[in-house]
């Protein structure tokens, strides 16, 4: 598979790809920058909208605007007026994290989680913002909170804290909202890079990005490494499918923490890339439903 750069736009830390499979536009999220993007393939272009706040996550609702994971909380985004409404704070008294990765599951609960910005270790959690608006922390002590998504029954559930270099699964109740028997499913040596963003395609298996790796990996259900993608910036980020038939496979990445000899070797570092895996993934689920 050969990466396609379909969007040169040189995010400083792009993340959280998501396929707008009724508008046919990816987003996708600059962190630090506040931006949520609005992809068009079929024209190349690209809009922006400026949350005012570090944004780590987006996720469609049924309603038909944005629900994201911004800052301290979880934030309701219009994405006509750019108008940013506070769902539910989070972590108000921990001023030194954020929210990062997240994931909307089959029942429309949007789960997200934290970091500590400063680096310090196990002062993040895993959060699930229901569709009625409460929020309960769903794993604490995490370190970077990141890649989360669901097996295609729905009861497994794959969850990536990056500073541990391991994706771990969890047997999950779609009913409860429930993850418990926590256990290892992959682990990373620092050679390969340090598991970020992940995906479930149609077929189960698992696809994650690698930090400091410049690559996807895709994992079958058992473990195993089934493919090895390359891509043109060492920090990889995330994926998601997208396209007509979901068969169009997006990549983020970042140019954060490559230094000036770095970004030269990888000038196109923060870009948007493509590649068509000869699989198909699977349309997102949506807040509220």
């Amino acid at each position: 598979m050969t990466c396609e750069l379909v969007l040169d736009i040189r995010t400083e830390l792009g993340e959280g790809p998501l396929w707008d499979d009724q508008r046919m536009r990816l987003l996708f999220v600059d962190i630090m920058r506040g931006h949520i993007h609005e992809f068009d393939p079929a024209t190349g272009k690209d809009r922006i909208v400026d949350v005012g706040r570090p944004v780590g996550c987006v996720a469609l609702t049924e309603r038909g605007d944005w629900v994201a994971g911004a800052s301290d909380g979880f934030y309701r985004v219009d994405p006509k007026t750019g108008r940013v409404t506070l769902l539910a704070s989070v972590e108000a008294d921990l001023p030194d994290n954020r929210m990062n990765d997240g994931y909307v599951d089959a029942r429309g609960r949007f789960w997200a989680g934290t970091m500590n910005v400063k680096g310090q270790k196990e002062r993040g959690s895993l959060y699930r913002l229901d569709p009625g608006g409460s929020v309960r922390r769903m794993l604490s002590n995490v370190s970077i909170s990141n890649g989360i998504d669901w097996s295609p029954d729905g009861r497994t559930m794959y969850f990536s804290d990056t500073v541990l270099s391991r994706i771990d699964c969890f047997d999950f109740d779609p009913n409860l909202g429930a993850a418990t028997k926590r256990r290892l499913f992959v682990e990373f040596s620092q050679e390969v890079g340090y598991p970020d963003g992940l995906i479930v395609d149609a077929e189960g298996f698992i696809w994650v990005g690698l930090w400091e790796g410049g690559s996807l990996h895709r994992y079958a259900p058992d473990g195993r490494l089934d493919h090895i993608v390359p891509v043109p910036a060492s920090q990889t980020t995330k994926c998601a499918f997208g396209g007509p038939d979901l068969s169009d496979l997006y990549i983020t990445t970042a140019f954060k923490g490559l230094d000036g000899t770095a970004r030269a070797a990888q000038p196109l570092a923060g870009g948007l890339f493509r590649v068509r895996p000869g699989v198909r993934g699977r349309a997102p689920h949506r807040f509220g439903g």
